[in-house]
């Protein structure tokens, strides 16, 4: 008893029986806060005030889950820090040096001089964002070619979502694009008075993927009665299937002729120099992980119902969307990856965390608590803002297209080019690279991966890494990975890739010419609406807005006119 009495004594007091219950009391409602901040850790935050609430996402490192499963000993997922044993495979295509971009004329292709029509005069006026614009200016000079047309320096889109001012001359080299043509398509900087006045130009829109026939049909007659016709909203308006000569055409704009203004390319060079400075090489990520593209994918990333209603406002904005599945849409592969899969991806593929990464992206969903987890993997984490002072990106800044070229030339002199989607940026630099050597692109098997990440708690890193290895054979941008009907030609152009032959170094013959039979199926059929080939809206079929644009087959063809979010998505 004398025991027990000196155990509840306290300072030389004696506890008092009746306090008791309200000890276990005090006791019990601390345990209870305990387990209501632990759930609300859990769960995802509540909405309200006055700013955008970001997501908890559920993609962070080291869930509670994993790390239960870790201290168990179940599985260990432990992610090593050093790189594959693949070494230069990993960087490099083994077989890359077997081709070689060939885009030259042949000699069947006559000069601008012989076909030029004189008082014909082509003007374009591009749309979206900048690698949107650019498929539009190489097209500009194919409906030129096939209209036999003088051709107006495109103008470029002012007025969409990105609000750039910048003209053409502003981004890109204009002595450069009309000298480098002169052979092939008569471009002048604008149309010349008539009696001492600028002519109106007659406005009219074009089909997506209007085919050679279609423009002599729709565009040339107007063309023989005004004299100067303007093509609006002009992306995507030529067919993606044409004769080799227009397909070499493409080449030679895309990668000879439209060059960036020197002060892009200079500050992008020292951008690229500064990364090698830091590592020799480097990976370049295309991340594409903003709320825009997040909102039309239709896809849930965790982030409950705040993401739910953030997403999901922006999704109405297209009036054109079925209703969002998510589980079909990952189970298809529609979703993009992740910050964290996408590290998890190229650990697994055997990058060490020692690799520098280069990230061109806009303003992250989530902001750095989404980054966090592809920080932790490669912590040598870059990017135009960080390698930069803001004396020296000011001349950038104000301007979004001129910010995504600085983007474009790190990406394009990048070792190793990740993209986590299908937009224009990534199918651009996809064809300049395999058109420049199969320098090394990787694009996620996102239909095998989503599955492979939600169930990675389930195995070992080794057996992870390994699944990974597997589902991406066909996806690093090796130069036999196309298969018969798929291919956009902007990302592979085909027609002007040639095999070197063996023995005989500089002779090169055209890479399909043994494969005629599938030389037309590498590429998409105008007919087929493959929703994998979509750039998150872009691609939908617009509606006309001039009254020159009155054609019944036309309006059928085409759907209502999306809103101007559209443009948000293309790069």
């Amino acid at each position: 008893m004398g025991s027990r009495r000196r155990r509840g004594q306290h300072h030389g007091r004696w506890v008092v029986p009746s306090v008791a219950p309200a000890a276990a009391a005090f006791t019990a409602a601390g345990l209870l806060l305990v387990v209501v901040a632990f759930h609300c850790f859990l769960s995802p935050p509540l909405g309200g005030g006055g700013g955008v609430r970001r997501p908890n996402p559920p993609f962070l490192l080291n869930k509670p889950a994993e790390l239960r499963r870790n201290l168990v000993g179940t599985v260990d997922f432990t992610v090593p820090s050093g790189g594959s044993r693949l070494g230069e495979e990993l960087w490099a295509s083994k077989t890359a040096h077997h081709f070689v971009g060939c885009s030259d004329a042949t000699n069947d292709f006559a000069d601008a001089k012989a076909v030029t029509e004189s008082n014909r005069y082509l003007m374009i006026a591009t749309s979206g964002g900048l690698n949107q614009q650019r498929t539009g200016i190489i097209d500009a000079v194919v409906a030129a070619r096939i209209l036999n047309a003088t051709l107006v320096i495109p103008k470029l889109d002012q007025a969409s979502f990105w609000k750039d001012a910048s003209d053409f001359e502003e981004i890109f080299d204009a002595d450069s694009f009309i000298s480098s043509l002169a052979n092939d398509v008569k471009i002048i900087r604008q149309v010349p008075d008539r009696n001492g006045k600028t002519p109106s130009p007659y406005k009219m829109r074009v089909p997506r993927k209007c085919t050679p026939k279609c423009y002599e049909n729709r565009v040339l007659p107007a063309l023989l009665k005004k004299h100067v016709v303007q093509l609006t909203k002009f992306d995507y308006r030529v067919s993606n299937r044409l004769e080799t000569d227009l397909q070499k055409l493409r080449c030679r704009v895309n990668y000879h002729a439209l060059k960036f203004t020197d002060p892009i390319l200079e500050m992008g060079r020292l951008l690229v120099q500064r990364m090698k400075a830091k590592s020799g090489r480097f990976i370049a990520l295309h991340l594409r992980f903003e709320p825009d593209m997040l909102a039309f994918s239709g896809c849930y990333f965790g982030g409950g119902e705040i993401e739910r209603s953030e997403l999901g406002a922006i999704r109405k904005r297209w009036n054109t969307l079925h209703e969002s599945n998510p589980d079909r849409e990952r189970r298809h592969g529609k979703c993009p990856l992740t910050p964290e899969e996408v590290g998890f991806m190229l650990r697994a593929l055997g990058f060490g965390k020692d690799v520098h990464l280069y990230v061109a992206s806009g303003d992250v969903y989530g902001g750095e608590e989404t980054l966090a987890p592809l920080k932790a993997l490669f912590p040598n984490f870059h990017s135009k803002e960080t390698l930069s002072s803001k004396e020296e990106l000011a001349p950038f800044l104000p301007f979004l297209s001129r910010m995504a070229a600085l983007d474009y030339v790190v990406c394009d002199s990048s070792d190793v080019f990740v993209t986590n989607n299908n937009g224009n940026m990534a199918r651009m630099l996809a064809g300049r690279r395999r058109y420049f050597g199969h320098k090394r692109t990787i694009r996620p098997n996102s239909k095998k991966l989503s599955s492979l990440f939600l169930n990675r708690t389930s195995m070992s890193w080794d057996t992870f890494a390994s699944k990974v290895q597997m589902y991406q054979k066909g996806f690093m941008g090796e130069p036999n990975e196309i298969k018969p009907g798929k291919g956009e030609f902007h990302e592979h152009p085909m027609d002007c890739i040639c095999a070197r032959t063996k023995r005989r170094t500089g002779h090169t013959k055209p890479y399909l010419s043994n494969r005629a039979g599938e030389a037309a199926g590498n590429h998409t059929s105008d007919a087929e609406f493959d929703w994998s080939d979509l750039d998150y809206g872009e691609n939908t079929p617009l509606g006309g807005d001039s009254s020159n644009e009155t054609d019944p087959d036309y309006a059928r063809i085409a759907g209502p006119d999306i809103p101007e979010l559209e443009d948000i998505l293309s790069d």
